[in-house]
């Protein structure tokens, strides 16, 4: 009796594995495929046949002439064949704690003396925080706003134009709904560079 049993329920059980593990996997990877190509391969950005980054990855810019992002916890390491390798963290700082002020004050002072000419009182959260994955590619149009003086003073763009820019790598909300606007920063600084 035992026998029986236990000869169906390993029937069973590599019946579902091939069914849920492999059969499963293989269809939505193949719907995927053709239903999404480009999202389902990492929404890669090539700029001349080149991978230059990701939709969504966010990636370090602090140069007078692109637009930061979000703060990255990333770190880039060098591995045994020598490629490069990005690995992102969270922040585990507590916002409570004096050491997190301390670093939110510091940043805020960073961006006021980057941005002197920025029209808002208040920095943008989103320029002094890091986003809960530590890879965040996007920003509000607050803080994309904050950042057009420099952004054009730099680039020899004129602010509309940066505001062009940015108007064209905003995304509104799902279903015009859900979320709140946001801003790519990986795509602007490439439009601003005229790679895009």
């Amino acid at each position: 009796m035992f026998k029986g049993i236990a000869s169906r329920a390993l029937g069973v059980f590599a019946l579902f594995t091939i069914v849920c593990g492999l059969g499963y996997t293989l269809v939505v990877t193949g719907v995927a495929q053709l239903a999404f190509p480009y999202q389902a391969n990492g929404s890669l950005i090539t700029v001349d046949g080149k991978v230059v980054g990701s939709e969504l990855i966010g990636q370090n810019f602090d140069d007078e002439a692109h637009m930061w992002g979000r703060i990255q916890n990333v770190s880039i390491v060098e591995g045994e064949d020598g490629e490069l390798m990005a690995y992102g963290v969270p922040s585990n700082l507590s916002p409570a704690s004096e050491e997190y002020r301390q670093l939110i004050d510091a940043r805020v002072k960073k961006i006021r003396a980057a941005n002197p000419d920025a029209d808002m009182d208040a920095v943008p959260v989103d320029l002094v925080t890091c986003s809960g994955s530590g890879l965040d590619p996007e920003i509000s149009p607050d803080a994309a706003e904050y950042q057009v003086p420099r952004l054009a003073k730099a680039t020899g763009k004129s602010e509309d134009e940066v505001r062009d820019i940015i108007a064209a790598c905003t995304k509104g909300r799902f279903l015009g709904v859900f979320g709140e606007p946001t801003v790519n920063v990986l795509k602007v600084n490439l439009m601003l560079d005229g790679a895009l």
